[in-house]
């Protein structure tokens, strides 16, 4: 591909997609910011208040692997422009619920029609670009949805204090339908291949996939920690800061604002420092091994309940969070083009199932300590983040063994090499 064709590929490609998955992430984080309206509104338990935020994660998981299936058989353009359709109807739904279990409907349709949003882009990069310019692609996939969590935190607070959160989420439905047209619009349609595979085939792929080595040791710690990343900062960081940080409602989301800020900074960060480091022969795991490392340090000082600079410990949480991202990168380099969308789906259900049960589980925990005038105790988050960070420490051991593996198998190569 010349140079001077890398910018149109960037507006008819990557801008669509990235521009939906500015929604997903949107949808995704803000309960973080509305959760004090919906515990007065609906009445809801820390428990309920998990649950109900996490439904987005359930439907969002359960489709993954048939979402791989169909990303590799009908192409990214018209998987997720009919999905995008379902979660504006979610939207809408969630705006004019009566009842928690209508909010959860809702909360499931956004997550189930936002499913492919990502994956699409991720998979349309591994169709349209070269393989050394994906991991950076990539990164600025990730960038977009930060765009998403920064206007999920001070704009929709300043937006309740004009409107409700009604009124937001039709808007975000009407937005949503915005995102589908235009991918159909713009988005070129990918040559497809000389040859369908029959279903039996695809479904034999995808079980492939799950049999390799390869992807486990990657899959369960980048989950883990991608995860732990989300389940937070959707819902739980913001009674973090004001129930142990002690912060005002305004200034906890002034807080969520800069940590989405530096998320976004993050996406960027580690997709181009994977991509320049493979330039110099530093493989991509690597990258991925020491940005992990940072995020369970970080979720140390949380699960010890430290205070002392609240800012910097959310800022290096957005920074450190975002490093499993890089794992879509490495995947998609270890399977055949042809089922790239079945490996990084694959990937994806393990994260967001484990996002699903990580963000419930929190706010069980939590529940099992006493609830004063709305505010949950610190002891609470302290049980929850510590149960979170050891499935997260778990995984990590066994991707830095895999690791160590890949990194004496390339000395020993060198050595016998002429």
């Amino acid at each position: 591909m010349s140079a001077a064709g890398l910018p149109r590929l960037v507006r008819r490609v990557l801008l669509p997609f990235a521009f939906a998955y500015v929604f997903s992430y949107l949808y995704r984080t803000v309960n973080a910011v509305i959760a004090p309206d919906l515990v007065a509104r609906f009445d809801l338990s820390p428990a309920q208040l998990g649950l109900l935020t996490s439904a987005y994660f359930l439907t969002f998981a359960a489709f993954q692997l048939p979402l791989g299936l169909l990303l590799d058989r009908f192409g990214p353009r018209r998987t997720d422009a009919a999905l995008l359709l379902v979660a504006a109807a979610g939207g809408v739904l969630f705006a004019i619920a009566g009842s928690v279990s209508t909010l959860a409907l809702g909360r499931a349709l956004i997550g189930l029609g936002v499913s492919g949003c990502l994956m699409s882009g991720i998979k349309a990069n591994v169709l349209w670009f070269p393989a050394p310019r994906l991991p950076a692609m990539n990164g600025w996939m990730f960038f977009a949805g930060g765009i998403g969590m920064v206007a999920a935190t001070v704009p929709v607070e300043l937006a309740l204090k004009v409107t409700d959160w009604r009124v937001i989420f039709l808007c975000l439905a009407g937005l949503t339908v915005v995102a589908a047209v235009l991918i159909v619009r713009i988005v070129p349609e990918h040559a497809p291949a000389a040859r369908i595979e029959p279903l039996g085939v695809q479904l034999h792929g995808l079980a492939t996939v799950f049999r390799t080595r390869a992807f486990w040791d990657v899959a369960l710690a980048s989950s883990a920690v991608q995860a732990t990343s989300m389940a937070i900062q959707g819902l739980w960081a913001g009674p973090w800061l004001r129930d142990v940080a002690g912060l005002s409602r305004d200034a906890a989301a002034a807080h969520l604002l800069v940590m989405a800020l530096a998320t976004m900074a993050g996406f960027l960060v580690w997709g181009n420092l994977a991509a320049r480091c493979a330039a110099h022969g530093i493989p991509a795991l690597s990258v991925l091994a020491a940005g992990m490392g940072g995020f369970v340090l970080v979720q140390v000082l949380l699960t010890l309940g430290w205070t002392g600079a609240p800012l910097l410990l959310w800022i290096a949480f957005g920074v450190f969070g975002t490093a499993g991202s890089v794992s879509y990168a490495i995947l998609s380099h270890r399977f055949p083009a042809a089922h790239a969308g079945r490996a990084i789906t694959a990937l994806n259900a393990l994260v967001f199932t484990g996002a699903f049960a990580v963000q419930w589980g929190i706010g069980a925990i939590i529940a099992r300590w006493p609830v004063a005038g709305g505010h949950y105790h610190p002891d609470g988050f302290r049980a929850a983040f510590a149960a979170a960070l050891l499935l997260q420490v778990l995984g990590y051991g066994r991707m830095l063994r895999a690791w160590r593996r890949s990194a004496e198998s390339t000395r020993g190569t060198r050595r016998v090499s002429p």
